[in-house]
């Protein structure tokens, strides 16, 4: 069987998810990982349901030896690595610079930045041995702007965006791409606790947006299948903002 094999981490919600089952639609081999076992399983049912062939492997980003363990395993089961999705993330503790500890600067950079950094560790290594695949990191419009009251947050998401464009240089010749994705506001959990889990917070976040709502997580899943496509070949190095037009104020 030649459909692409797909990675995809923190894929047990939201943008995730999405992107989990966007690609088994379309037809690929699907390899789901997160840190939740019954949720992870129920998932990869799911995605056979569809008609792909699709495994949950467990894994903590955190922890290297975890990250390995799932590429190896994935090669192992599929033969190849043809598409990862670092999706796995966090938005940590939101507070104001003067009240950040080093406890959430540690917690929220633990995963997405050292997480996003040994991920792209252990895929190039197999892609770039394949002289081919495609990497995409999910980074945010907090990668490309400010946001008060969420610092460490946001210099995380920086970090991810300059981790992007460094892998992309290092693979651009030996046919690896690496792109990231920034989403703006997305109807998840976590939109929810950015706007302090109120619907007037929601609602007045929402206004900032001139297209006056949020993404859903398919519009997001969506742009990274494209991404990820033979389409957006000639495509890396670069963060793609889909944000309703935040980022073009």
């Amino acid at each position: 069987m030649n459909s692409p094999v797909v990675l995809i981490t923190g894929a047990l919600t939201g943008i995730g998810r999405a992107t989990a089952l966007a690609f088994a639609r379309e037809g690929n081999r699907v390899v789901v990982s997160g840190r939740r076992e019954e949720a992870g399983q129920a998932l990869a049912a799911e995605l056979r349901a569809l008609g792909a062939e699709a495994e949950f492997l467990r894994a903590d980003v955190r922890f290297e030896a975890e990250v390995r363990s799932v590429v190896e395993q994935t090669v192992a089961r599929f033969g190849r690595l043809d598409v990862a999705v670092n999706n796995a993330g966090t938005e940590g503790q939101l507070a104001p610079i003067a009240e950040q500890t080093a406890t959430n600067y540690e917690d929220t950079f633990s995963v997405n930045v050292l997480g996003t950094l040994l991920s792209l560790k252990h895929e190039m290594r197999v892609m770039l041995e394949q002289g081919a695949g495609s990497i995409i990191n999910l980074s945010s419009i907090a990668g490309q702007v400010g946001i008060a009251g969420a610092s460490v947050y946001v210099a995380s998401k920086h970090a991810v965006e300059g981790l992007t464009k460094s892998a992309a240089l290092e693979g651009a010749a030996a046919g690896v791409r690496v792109n990231a994705v920034a989403p703006g506001p997305v109807a998840t959990e976590m939109l929810d606790r950015f706007a302090g889990g109120s619907e007037e917070g929601k609602a007045s976040f929402l206004a900032t947006i001139p297209a006056r709502r949020a993404a859903t997580p398919d519009e997001i899943a969506q742009t990274i299948v494209f991404l990820a496509s033979d389409k957006a070949r000639y495509l890396t190095g670069q963060s793609i903002a889909v944000d309703g037009a935040y980022t073009a104020q």
